[in-house]
């Protein structure tokens, strides 16, 4: 069972091609990350502008999208209900990090 999707709009002032060519271009380094802090992570998979990802944490799978738009990229995470209670800090760190992939 899911609980609600965690969603955090990231504004940028790029345009919908250069956000996107940015977030490929930097999702190596968020996968290192990743597997950095002992979780798994799949393949991401670009369909149109929008990035889905799967990662595995504490035996249980979180997933979630980047849809890139012309003036920000919405991300969307699905936790499971036993991880619901690290959302905030999730959160947080989408928020940062996000704002990071977008940067020059």
């Amino acid at each position: 069972m899911m609980a609600k999707p965690l969603v955090v709009v990231i504004p940028h002032q790029l345009g919908r091609s250069e956000a996107r060519r940015r977030i490929d271009a930097r999702i190596g380094q968020g996968r290192d990350l990743v597997q950095k802090a002992g979780l798994t992570m799949q393949d991401p998979v670009w369909t149109g502008d929008t990035l889905g990802f799967q990662v595995g944490a504490m035996g249980q799978s979180v997933s979630g999208t980047i849809a890139v738009e012309d003036e920000a990229a919405r991300v969307e995470v699905h936790l499971p209900l036993l991880l619901g209670v690290f959302s905030g800090k999730v959160r947080q760190v989408i928020a940062e990090k996000g704002g990071e992939l977008l940067a020059t």
